[in-house]
C-alpha cells in the first residue's frame, strides 16, 4: 500500500512539475490522426506528424492541432529554492551583519551535548 501512495505522489509531481503533463494528451493525437487517416488514407504516421510538428499552418482544424502532446506549452508548477548570502543591514554608514557563519544559533539551556552523544554511538560488537 504504501509503494502504491508513493508512486501515485511522484507521478502527480512530476506531471505538475514538468512536461509530462503533455503525454495525458495522447488520446487526442490518436483521435486527431484518425480523422486525417478518414480524410486521406494514403496519408502515413510520419507524414502528419511532419504536418502538425514540423510545418504547421492555420487551417480549419487549427484549435484541433493546438490540443496535440508538445505543441503549445502551458505553464506548470516551478518550484524554486533559493539561498541568500549573509545578511547585513546598513547601520549608520557601515555595514553591520546580523548572521556570522560563525556564530552559533542554537545555544540553549535545553541542549546538551553530552546526552546526545550518549545516545547516537556506533554499535559495538562482542
Amino acid at each position: 500500500m504504501k509503494k502504491m501512495i508513493s508512486i501515485l505522489l511522484l507521478c502527480l509531481y512530476l506531471v505538475s512539475t514538468s512536461e509530462l503533463y503533455q503525454l495525458l494528451k495522447i488520446p487526442i493525437l490518436i483521435e486527431h490522426y484518425i480523422d486525417h487517416k478518414e480524410k486521406n488514407p494514403e496519408m502515413t504516421i510520419h507524414s502528419f506528424f511532419r504536418m502538425h510538428y514540423e510545418n504547421p499552418v492555420k487551417d480549419s482544424d487549427y484549435q484541433t492541432d493546438q490540443k496535440l502532446p508538445f505543441v503549445s506549452h502551458a505553464q506548470h508548477l516551478i518550484v524554486v529554492f533559493t539561498v541568500t548570502p549573509l545578511l547585513s543591514i546598513p547601520f549608520a554608514g557601515k555595514p553591520v551583519h546580523a548572521i556570522q557563519s560563525a556564530q552559533t544559533l542554537y545555544k540553549s539551556i535545553f541542549y546538551n551535548k553530552e546526552i546526545l552523544n550518549s545516545i547516537w554511538q556506533p554499535p559495538k560488537f562482542c
